[in-house]
């Protein structure tokens, strides 16, 4: 790498491509598959996930010559992989899936025995994981560069101590609305439901998505999201299928691919990277208005961790702490467009002109308002309301 100063180079409005890539990642995170995976982990026996006999563990010796990591698909900078191997030595392999069901699936069957090395789950499933004996304890030891993460990426509910898991990135649900239909301020997820029965009727699109459409109900009425009380269950239903879904014209994760650039639809619930990606695309980005809504709303991570049985545990430990140096942690932020977690990186992406940082980078008032979703026995009455919303829309 020719450029002293990695973080130069972070994204702006003429590397739109470069945040493009991110849309892969968000594929499939919804309740199907909260709920599969959750089923998969169910029928193990809690810390019998890794039948493969004692587990290689790291203490800092030589690094082995290779790392294997099973990730989300176009999720790692090619820039960081390729530095890893001229740095250090081992040579990096990738592969991927496109669900923490898939993932997990591979890791039960395999027993220990998957032969790869580093994965990258999504927080929710962490501690079924851990429970299921799935990932390895990490040795903190090995991983300085977690003193460059923000606190507020560490110490998260699905493993408080950081002990199987680091952020590799994270994001959030908001909404888009267009200012030259819906002429009045949007704040809320409440507002969000009005507009989409009167100005933005016929107009609007959910995230195909059960964990943003049935949580937006809990959002808006600032309730537990990870409820599992029939009662406010059954509450959600009747509002989301009855009231909002004849309102609802379509199902779209990816408003940012066509829909905002476009301009097919008025109100659109998104993926903060992937609104972003919309307003950039927009050829009149002062049409939309971007909204992280209140009360509440959510907050995912997907992490690094090392799964049990792992070959090559010292190179393991080798590649995430390579990735969290902050030259490394700026190439990750440029590539995917979502934040990384690194500590001080909002103003030097401002000084490098990315654009939109307000859709990355968040204040520590809006981050109190974002709350992680759990796994627990509800989700199969979720994907119920997802599936008689989507039947009882006009989309």
């Amino acid at each position: 790498m020719t450029d002293p100063n990695p973080i130069r180079i972070l994204a702006h409005a003429d590397a739109v491509p470069l945040i493009r890539r991110e849309i892969t990642r968000r594929n499939v995170l919804g309740l199907a598959a909260l709920g599969g995976a959750a089923a998969l982990l169910a029928a193990c026996t809690p810390g019998g996930g890794s039948s493969a006999g004692p587990q290689a563990q790291a203490s800092g010796g030589a690094l082995e010559d290779a790392v294997s990591v099973y990730t989300w698909g176009d999720y790692d900078s090619p820039d960081v992989v390729s530095g890893f191997t001229k740095t250090l030595g081992p040579k990096v392999s990738l592969d991927s899936y496109s669900s923490n069901e898939e993932l997990i699936a591979k890791l039960v069957a395999a027993k220990g025995t998957s032969g790869y090395d580093i994965v990258v789950p999504t927080g929710v499933f962490i501690p079924q994981m851990i429970e299921n004996g799935l990932l390895t304890k990490l040795n903190k030891d090995l991983i300085p560069n977690l003193s460059q993460l923000d606190p507020t990426s560490l110490g998260r509910a699905w493993d408080p101590q950081n002990e199987y898991s680091v952020c590799k990135a994270w994001g959030t649900t908001g909404f888009v609305y267009d200012k030259t239909v819906i002429t009045r301020e949007l704040s809320t997820w409440s507002d969000f439901f009005d507009a989409a029965k009167k100005e933005a009727s016929g107009r609007t699109s959910m995230s195909d998505d059960p964990a943003g459409i049935v949580g937006s109900y809990f959002w808006a009425n600032d309730l537990d999201w990870n409820t599992t009380d029939a009662d406010a269950l059954e509450a959600a239903r009747t509002f989301l299928v009855q009231e909002v879904a004849p309102h609802i014209s379509a199902f779209d994760s990816y408003p940012g691919t066509n829909a905002i650039p476009q301009g097919t639809q008025v109100l659109m619930q998104a993926w903060n990277g992937d609104a972003r990606l919309g307003l950039l695309n927009s050829s009149e980005p002062d049409r939309w208005q971007w909204v992280l809504p209140g009360p509440v709303t959510e907050l995912w991570m997907d992490n690094w961790a090392i799964a049990a049985g792992a070959p090559h545990p010292e190179a393991a430990h080798a590649f995430i702490n390579y990735s969290l140096e902050p030259d490394n942690l700026a190439l990750a932020l440029d590539y995917i467009g979502y934040n990384v977690g690194g500590k001080d990186m909002e103003q030097a992406a401002k000084d490098a002109g990315m654009q939109l940082t307000d859709l990355i980078f968040f204040t520590d008032t809006q981050l109190a308002t974002m709350k992680e979703q759990e796994l627990n026995d509800s989700q199969t009455t979720r994907v119920e309301i997802w599936n008689e919303m989507k039947a009882a829309a006009g989309a």
